[in-house]
């Protein structure tokens, strides 16, 4: 099993991944493990509570970051990335274990935000 994971990194390297097959990975990873009966919405909400804490940390003392994050080192980069990657694997967990479809619903909410804040009330930067 282990090694049909590192040949699904090795063929994702070349593609975007989608949210579907995050969602099914995810499926396949809990029901082989054994645990599908501990992911109920509520202990998924809580776990991404706790990841988001962690996320959170890395950024708690730093003050302002500048976009790309010039400068960081590699191993802060990398643990950015693998709290980052913590906190969507939890939310695509949650939303396939409520039977909602993350992808769509992200869709419809940018639409929604577009409509709430139309490009015509644009803030200037002070």
């Amino acid at each position: 099993m282990e090694n049909s994971y590192n040949e699904c990194v090795k063929k994702s390297n070349d593609k975007d991944v989608s949210l579907q097959e995050l969602r099914d990975r995810l499926a396949e990873f809990a029901e082989v493990r054994g645990w599908d009966q501990y992911h109920s919405p509520r202990n998924l909400l809580l776990a991404l509570v706790g990841e988001v804490g962690e996320l959170s940390e890395i950024f708690q003392w730093k003050g302002e970051v500048a976009r790309g994050l010039p400068n960081w080192g590699s191993d802060d980069k990398e643990h950015l990335e693998e709290e980052l990657s913590d906190v969507l694997l939890y939310l695509v967990r949650l939303a396939d274990v409520c039977g909602l479809d993350l992808g769509r619903a992200a869709l419809t909410k940018i639409v929604k935000n577009a409509r709430k804040y139309p490009t015509g009330n644009k803030k200037s930067p002070t």
